[in-house]
């Protein structure tokens, strides 16, 4: 094989590589992996000036928080991080404990809608608590609680996990 037919491989393959932006053994994959909440996945908002973003897909479990799915144009959710989900000392709520952090150059005001979901085969229904409006400062982190009703008779345990199921901010 000539050397010119070898250089046009080898050129052909890193070509092949940068425009598919194969990254570790996840390679041009969409989705279909886990990531940590405080990681920065890819991405960057697409046009407009519209100065909000929503998204959807942190959970957590057995108190570990990954993310899953959203959009790389979809900011909001990469600035949340589930601290626990649990059942509150009166045993009348599920809460979810938050952090937000505002990463960003402007200030925020975000809204979290979270789900709390039953155990497989578990009798209970999912639950649904929200934060609307909370205000974070440019460069600053604020903690909140999402908190649900808890209509069980037991201690909490059929829920095995809570999840934000949508999350958006838009600039002051």
């Amino acid at each position: 094989m000539k050397f010119r037919h070898v250089r046009a491989i080898a050129v052909f393959g890193i070509a092949v590589v940068a425009l598919t932006g194969a990254r570790g053994s996840h390679g041009a994959s969409c989705g279909g992996s886990s990531h940590s909440s405080s990681s920065s996945s890819g991405g960057s908002s697409s046009g407009g000036t519209s100065g909000s973003d929503s998204t959807s897909g942190t959970s957590s479990s057995s108190g570990g928080t990954t993310t899953t799915g959203g959009s790389s144009r979809d900011k909001a959710e990469r600035d949340i991080k589930i601290d626990s989900c649990k059942l509150d000392g009166t045993g009348k709520n599920l809460v979810a404990r938050l952090t937000v952090t505002n990463s960003g150059s402007v200030d925020y005001t975000y809204n979290v809608t979270m789900k709390f979901n039953p155990a497989a085969g578990s009798s209970a229904v999912a639950a649904t608590a929200r934060v609307n409006s909370l205000k974070v400062k440019a460069g600053a982190s604020q903690q909140t609680e999402a908190t649900a009703p808890y209509t069980g008779k037991g201690d909490g345990s059929e829920y095995k996990e809570c999840v934000v199921s949508t999350a958006s901010k838009s600039a002051l």
